[in-house]
């Protein structure tokens, strides 16, 4: 378990990393270039699902009530203090765009694309840090 958290961390750390070096370019250009957009839109959704896949990793191992929602998994961990409940509570809503990208991605909003790639993607690091600090106290 510990072990295949740790290399979905790993996965993660490995993504945003990716998405980070896409932050200097502007919103046309994001709009404009879809090889870049594409990419963004790809390396975020791989960043989710980690994060979820993780998120649901430890609920199964806990034998926590199971999420109807993706962004319940980041609810549960923030309920069961695994992750600050103030960070859950602002991190689970990304959680959705999930669907968005892997479902509707024919709806991508680029304003909310660009605000991610801009703004949170740092949550994903924090995320990390208390799930590492997490398995390291309990496994």
């Amino acid at each position: 378990m510990r072990a295949r958290i740790y290399s979905k961390l790993e996965d993660l750390k490995k993504y945003v990393q990716f998405l980070r070096s896409y932050q200097p370019h502007g919103k046309e250009e994001l709009r404009e270039d879809y090889t870049l957009r594409g990419a963004a839109e790809r390396y975020l959704q791989l960043a989710l699902e980690c994060t979820l896949d993780i998120g649901e990793m430890i609920i199964s191992k806990e034998g926590l009530r199971k999420p109807e929602r993706y962004k319940e998994v980041i609810e549960i961990l923030g309920e069961q203090g695994i992750l600050p409940r103030e960070f859950a509570e602002r991190f689970a809503p990304s959680m959705g765009l999930r669907n968005i990208l892997v479902h509707r991605y024919t709806e991508v909003d680029l304003d909310e694309l660009y605000g991610h790639l801009q703004h949170d993607l740092e949550d994903f690091n924090t995320f990390a840090k208390f799930v590492a600090k997490y398995v390291e106290g309990k496994y």
